[in-house]
């Protein structure tokens, strides 16, 4: 154990570790959600320490050893190595301030090292001096959350992106698959699976524009704010110079904001990305639905799709399967929409200068995103892939339907398309059966007006009828 000491007192650090006094208090006073810090967002905060060192290297500010030897320690942080010193909990008081000393004093320490030094040995290379130089917990730590978002929102962009493509692939597979489509939760007029399922894919799609489209506000950041967004602290060298580091490093077009103020005490963009996977997730969920509604049975519900049986329902019913995928794919959405109520109350309860609840915001935005990424993966990889559609059954359905008498009106009329329902409905014959008795149409017209075709794209029908 070592001394170390900040300027509330002394405290007993472990000599084995890098981190530091501050780092100590934290433990001591967040002891919240039981969990670690994320470790792309850990990877993120070393991103900005070393673009900030970087920065105060070309603006001279830094001594270059001392530079080089932060620059190192993040560079060892980023590819994987002490993540484990990272031990504060994600939610905290502070506005981040504990993550921030945290990074600092695993970084100088790290960095004593690196120049033959010993940790703890703060008068040559400082946490608040060095590590933290010509920044504030109010820039560095709202960037680092940028960095991550975007870097956790790419993976995401992909899912989305490779699940439409899993639904266009069963679109067309079956495009042919014609059945009753519904309104209401009651039959309607007759549509082709492949028609839902390309629908699935465009609202997924849509999805992806969405994530994409907001983490493209990100990429403005307040390195050189510092406190306040007065840049107090910072030459106006450096403030150009660090968003110039972090595109660099990043390979990212991450600029300084226009009003450095407004980027420090405003976090509206981080609702925008939390709203986007909000939205997102209520298509999902609608998807995921439909999924498990045409599922239902085997024998006993629709039964239009087989979905892969993945493993046994229950523990009592034998042979029972259950829509366990459409199922995780739903309560995973669930929890992101919960996420981003509480990104929300976050936005909203920043005041003056800065927003103190950013931390609750980063833990679950990171959350939302790996969660929703992993659900959509294991959706398109375990449902969507191996999901058959069940024709026979959607041909009985649509035999069986009146729904289908709405393609009769440019034909026969509405009251006799009425009359057929009705009778339809009281007797249960089907519909085609009861045109030919009432001698309404020859069967030859009514095999062209109530084909897939015609009753799915319109128009096919009167071009035929008129060559008969």
């Amino acid at each position: 154990m070592h001394l170390e000491h900040d300027f509330l007192g002394e405290m007993k650090v472990p000599d084995n570790v890098y981190y530091g006094v501050q780092t100590l208090r934290a433990m001591e006073n967040f002891k919240i959600t039981g969990q670690k810090l994320d470790s792309d967002f850990i990877d993120s905060m070393a991103i900005v320490k070393k673009a900030a060192a970087k920065a105060n290297i070309v603006t001279g500010r830094l001594d270059k050893i001392i530079g080089e030897a932060i620059i190192a320690a993040a560079d060892e942080i980023i590819s994987g190595k002490l993540h484990d010193q990272f031990c504060v909990d994600p939610i905290q008081g502070g506005a981040g301030t504990s993550v921030n000393m945290n990074m600092n004093e695993v970084l100088s320490n790290r960095a004593l090292e690196l120049i033959g030094d010993k940790k703890g040995n703060y008068m040559r290379i400082s946490p608040n001096n060095h590590a933290n130089m010509a920044q504030s917990t109010n820039d560095a730590f709202p960037t680092a959350i940028k960095v991550c978002t975007i870097r956790k929102g790419r993976i995401l962009v992909t899912a989305l992106q490779n699940l439409a493509v899993a639904l266009d692939e069963k679109a067309v597979e079956f495009k042919a698959v014609l059945k009753m489509g519904r309104t209401h939760l009651q039959d309607a007029v007759p549509i082709t699976m492949g028609q839902e399922f390309a629908a699935y894919a465009s609202a997924v799609r849509r999805g992806s524009e969405r994530v994409k489209d907001a983490l493209r506000r990100l990429y403005m950041v307040n390195m050189g704010a510092t406190a306040v967004g007065t840049g107090l602290n910072a030459e106006p060298e450096y403030i150009s110079e660090v968003a110039k580091q972090l595109a660099e490093i990043t390979q990212e077009p991450f600029v300084t904001a226009a009003n450095l103020v407004d980027a420090t005490n405003n976090t509206d963009v981080f609702a925008d990305v939390s709203g986007a996977m909000r939205v997102t997730a209520l298509a999902l969920i609608k998807i995921a639905n439909d999924f498990r509604m045409m599922a239902s049975g085997p024998r006993c519900g629709l039964n239009e799709l087989d979905l892969p049986a993945r493993q046994p329902g229950s523990s009592i019913m034998p042979g029972k399967v259950n829509p366990v995928i459409p199922e995780v794919l739903n309560q995973t959405c669930y929890q992101v929409i919960g996420n981003d109520l509480a990104v929300t109350l976050g936005v909203e309860n920043g005041q003056f200068e800065l927003n103190v609840m950013e931390p609750v915001m980063a833990f679950n935005i990171f959350n939302s995103m790996t969660y929703l990424t992993n659900a959509i993966d294991t959706f398109n990889r375990l449902c969507v892939q191996g999901v058959k559609a069940k024709k026979e059954q959607c041909e009985i359905w649509l035999e069986g339907s009146v729904g289908i008498v709405t393609a009769l009106l440019p034909h026969i009329g509405y009251e006799n398309s009425s009359m057929l329902a009705k009778e339809a409905y009281k007797t249960g014959r089907p519909v085609r059966e009861l045109i030919l008795k009432k001698n309404l149409l020859t069967r030859e017209a009514m095999d062209i007006i109530l084909s897939p075709e015609e009753m799915t794209q319109p128009g096919i029908a009167g071009k035929k009828l008129v060559n008969m």
